[in-house]
């Protein structure tokens, strides 16, 4: 976690770019899905602003070469500050326009269905991203088609682009809301990378025609204690003075 973590810090910094503290409260749940998933399942990052976190990911299971990784929001790259399409195997859909990565999922998962197909898909979508009335067609779909072959997960890090979620248009990720449409839900702490991979696998042995959500807590900004939990590190990029006091702050939260 430390490494990947100043490796992503690392990348911020060079492109001079924001979006750290949203890939951040995310790198773990997506290193317990790289775990865990096939590799022919698909993993959709709806919340694309958060690349930066996919790219360190794939480029440590050898998708994404070091070189291209050097080139991260540079004039004329493929690892834009958003997901494109047709660049990776790993990166099946462009996102970042929110609430589109759920949909796309259910179509997949869906289709497997038909085929008889056992391979999970996997989605990755923020709590303000459940603001999208596309995500509730989405949910919808997935319960009224029983597709318990699709496992999607919350990053519940209580902050959006504009303010904390439930003052905006109120909290679209409470867990009531997604068990009433008939999801089967569990909620756990989104930085326990052991535990979230044990309870992916737990959920996908309960085939019982429901699909799947994991409510991740987290916290914006995890691991450097300037970022954790503050707005405007939403949109920030970083300085040499703060990337070297985030790269302090990382290395000595993960090795107390």
């Amino acid at each position: 976690q430390k490494e990947f973590r100043k490796k992503l810090l690392s990348l911020y910094y060079k492109a001079n770019v924001g979006h750290i503290a949203s890939s951040l409260s995310c790198i773990d749940i997506l290193i317990a899905l790289f775990e865990n998933k096939k590799k022919e399942e698909r993993l959709i990052l709806s919340k694309g602003h958060a690349a930066a976190a996919l790219y360190i990911l794939l480029n440590s299971i050898g998708e994404i070469s070091d070189d291209q990784l050097t080139t991260f929001c540079k004039n004329g790259t493929v690892l834009t500050a958003h997901p494109s399409a047709n660049s990776f195997e790993n990166i099946p859909f462009a996102t970042g326009s929110l609430g589109h990565g759920l949909p796309i999922g259910c179509g997949i998962a869906y289709a497997n269905k038909l085929e008889n197909n056992v391979e999970f898909t996997y989605i990755v979508m923020s709590d303000g991203e459940t603001n999208e009335g596309s995500v509730w067609e989405g949910a919808n779909f997935a319960v009224s088609n029983k597709l318990d072959n699709l496992i999607v997960v919350i990053d519940n890090n209580n902050l959006q682009a504009f303010g904390r979620p439930n003052k905006i248009v109120g909290n679209t990720s409470a867990i009531q809301k997604w068990k009433s449409i008939g999801f089967d839900i569990i909620e756990l702490d989104g930085h326990k990378v052991k535990n979230l991979v044990e309870k992916i696998e737990a959920l996908k042995m309960r085939r019982n025609g429901k699909p799947k959500m994991i409510v991740a807590n987290t916290i914006k900004g995890k691991g450097v204690d300037f970022m954790e939990d503050k707005l405007e590190w939403h949109y920030l990029p970083m300085n040499e003075k703060q990337f070297d006091a985030a790269i302090l702050s990382v290395e000595n939260e993960y090795d107390a």
